[in-house]
């Protein structure tokens, strides 16, 4: 075992605080600008980029890696706000299709650019072993923190992404 670096470690904790204050600070951004949590501007977000064909909760649920009953309550609060519809599926009668509306497309347009979204560009610039050696490197702080096994979705987020949260 290596001996510590007090001046390594602190720079490790400062490092965790900036991004926990990077999405602290973006989620208060996004609810000032467009009213909305993180999980709910990525519902919008993937219901319209599928347009008028919409999507289905349980395939929101699926690329959000959350539960479909989190993904009703979301859909929930965006029909409340005008910006999604539910529709009967054209193809089979016993589905909804989550539809986008034009406040919904206003909103998703003029939203802040999402954090995920920034980090997202700025990772896939990176060279194949840069990110293979960041994703190995987050791995690790995870396990360090026991947080390996926390249910996590890709979305960036202070708070669980479920029903509670404030404006959900």
């Amino acid at each position: 075992m290596s001996e510590a670096h007090p001046d390594r470690t602190d720079a490790c904790l400062i490092a965790l605080r900036r991004i926990l204050r990077a999405t602290e600070q973006y989620e208060r951004s996004l609810a000032q600008a467009a009213g909305l949590t993180s999980a709910q501007l990525r519902v919008l977000q993937i219901v319209a980029a599928r347009g008028q064909a919409g999507a289905t909760p349980k395939a929101l649920a699926m690329q959000m890696r959350v539960s479909q009953a989190t993904v009703t309550a979301l859909v929930d609060k965006l029909v409340a706000r005008g910006m999604v519809t539910r529709f009967r599926s054209r193809t089979d009668g016993r589905q909804t299709d989550v539809v986008i509306t034009p406040k919904g497309d206003e909103t998703a347009t003029s939203a802040p650019d999402a954090l995920q979204q920034r980090f997202v560009r700025a990772f896939e610039g990176m060279r194949d072993w840069e990110q293979a050696q960041l994703v190995s490197s987050l791995e690790r702080v995870a396990a360090m923190l026991d947080a390996e096994r926390i249910d996590a979705s890709p979305v960036l987020t202070i708070g669980e992404i479920k029903d509670d949260q404030p404006g959900a």
